[in-house]
């Protein structure tokens, strides 16, 4: 029981930890096109998206549902299992993190739970229609970001087609704090939901709720830790999104982030736990292409789908590998 218990509170800490982690790497998510386009400053911007990162997280547990019973049979999880697959997705995100790599840290959780859970108890603990879920959303996500950004960037090209460029400046440097809060919102309120998942998961393994219900203490816990992992800032990866992916005004960055933000919203609103990662960057790319396909630099969106492809194998067998290393020590 001891034992348990110990393992439950490394649980909680690796959950936080990986939740603080997450805020960081995600920053970017948020706020890279208001601080590329001059819009907000670093600081300004750091501060708005931690604060509303927090909000967004204390919306909702639709997501952290999905995450806690709809990936693996949660009778075979025990608290080891959780143990590896916080390790391997926190890994995965602090390597990527130091290449400047925007990859996403929910598949990396997701891939690391599934992993962990068939190192666990084998390849019938996996529960295809949540896998299929997440896989969905996976795919069609970049798919629609992509998309959205180039019709909606489109529409306002048109839209605009006769004003002053002064005029348009002004008006979506103003625009683009709303459309950047709008982000930061829904991206707390998607991603920090699956840490939720995964430490509930963890009290229902232990026997410390009956049922699969997330406590406040829980959402309180995972808001506050990505509050302060996003105040911590991702600069790294805020220079490959706002920057080197595409140049952006903030017509454009208002267009990026209102398509993302609006995917997500939706997505968390059903349960379905997305990649925030691939939804803005595929709209910043959408909305590149709306002026030329060559305004968009390929060969770094390129690195950043091979990045997101390699995640989901990667993490699964860290994971996997982990698992049976901590069964192996523990005997």
């Amino acid at each position: 029981m001891h034992d348990t218990f110990f393992l439950l509170v490394c649980v909680i800490i690796l959950a936080t930890l990986f939740d603080f982690i997450n805020g960081f790497h995600d920053t970017a998510n948020a706020i890279a096109t208001s601080v590329s386009t001059r819009v907000l400053t670093p600081k300004i911007a750091v501060l708005m998206a931690a604060i509303l990162n927090m909000v967004g997280a204390l919306s909702g547990t639709a997501v952290a549902k999905t995450v806690g019973v709809g990936l693996v049979d949660a009778a075979s999880v025990t608290q080891v299992t959780v143990v590896a697959a916080l390790i391997s997705a926190i890994t995965w995100d602090i390597i990527t993190w130091y290449f400047g790599l925007p990859t996403s840290s929910s598949h990396a959780i997701l891939s690391s739970i599934v992993g962990a859970a068939i190192a666990t108890a084998g390849t019938g603990v996996i529960l295809q229609k949540g896998v299929y879920k997440v896989l969905i959303g996976l795919i069609v996500s970049p798919v629609l970001g992509i998309i959205l950004g180039f019709l909606l960037m489109l529409f306002l090209i048109w839209l605009f087609r006769r004003a002053a460029p002064s005029l348009v400046s002004n008006l979506f440097g103003r625009l683009q704090i709303v459309s950047a809060a709008y982000m930061a919102f829904s991206h707390g309120n998607n991603d920090a939901q699956k840490t939720m998942g995964i430490i509930t998961m963890a009290l229902v393994s232990y026997g410390a709720l009956p049922d699969f219900h997330v406590p406040t203490w829980v959402i309180v816990l995972c808001a506050t830790a990505m509050a302060f992992g996003t105040a911590a800032g991702g600069w790294r990866i805020i220079k490959t999104l706002g920057v080197r992916l595409v140049h952006l005004r903030p017509i454009n960055g208002f267009a990026a982030e209102t398509s993302a933000a609006t995917i997500i919203e939706i997505a968390s609103r059903i349960g379905l736990p997305l990649s925030t990662t691939h939804i803005i960057s595929s709209t910043i790319m959408g909305v590149g292409a709306s002026k030329r396909l060559s305004a968009v630099r390929w060969g770094i969106g390129g690195n950043i789908i091979m990045a997101w492809i390699l995640t989901l194998p990667a993490c699964a067998l860290l994971a996997w590998a982990i698992c049976k290393l901590l069964y192996l020590v523990a005997g």
